[in-house]
């Protein structure tokens, strides 16, 4: 079966995850992780790539990004894996890939599916038994939406400006929103549409989003189509 080309259209976020080859480490270090962030960040400028949330663990990466070009994240992913790869391996004696094969992208539905894919990526050191809670993990940009730290990686969404007219009131917002954590089929959701490249929304947003591009943005309908009026049965 062809692979489908990766959906992407300017203006709509889209949850991004790269994991490392046979899940394999990325970072050996955090002078690892300010290097893989710093490529991230510098790539994403250079190509007109808002990153509106992220999250590094130690052997994959989330990032939640909006393109102002349907060409923007795939170069900026194209140059990341190339820089960092070649800093990687020259600072840790190795040769190979680092990559297991391309980074799995979904194009989802802001007002729906943006602040609840925010607090999925804020959660997965949570899923991951690596913290308690996603204030003690470095290496998000949780702590930067919840008032702790200033992370000039982070362009917010103007969905997490809309949480409060203040500050306070949006950290508080936000911090409550990811508290009370995300539903199963929700995190489901946004976990199958990812890995398998279909848009996530409702069906007014895909039928609309479908006239934007000549990919198909969801799976066909599993059976035989129905049969029309008259037909032999």
């Amino acid at each position: 079966m062809a692979r489908l080309p990766r959906l992407t259209v300017p203006g709509y976020p889209h949850h991004v995850i790269q994991r490392g080859n046979n899940r394999q480490p990325i970072v050996a270090d955090d002078a690892d992780r300010e290097a893989l962030l710093d490529s991230l960040s510098d790539n994403a400028r250079k190509h007109h790539v808002a990153i509106n949330a992220y999250v590094l663990m130690d052997n994959h990466f989330h990032l939640l990004l909006t393109p102002e070009s349907a060409e923007g994240v795939p170069l900026m992913m194209q140059a990341v894996g190339r820089n960092y790869v070649r800093y990687f391996n020259d600072r840790h004696h190795r040769t190979g890939t680092l990559w297991e094969g391309r980074y799995k992208s979904t194009l989802i539905q802001t007002e729906r599916y943006l602040l609840a894919c925010m607090a999925y990526l804020d959660l997965n050191p949570i899923r991951a038994g690596m913290v308690v809670e996603p204030k003690q993990y470095l290496w998000s940009s949780h702590r930067h939406f919840t008032g702790q730290a200033q992370d000039k990686r982070v362009t917010p969404h103007p969905m997490y400006w809309a949480l409060g007219n203040t500050p306070f009131a949006r950290e508080a917002a936000y911090t409550e929103m990811v508290r009370a954590g995300l539903d199963a089929p929700s995190q489901r959701a946004i976990t199958d549409a990812t890995l398998h490249g279909w848009a996530l929304g409702d069906a007014d947003f895909m039928a609309e989003l479908q006239k934007r591009t000549p990919r198909r943005i969801a799976p066909a309908p599993r059976g035989r189509p129905a049969s029309s009026p008259g037909s032999a049965g």
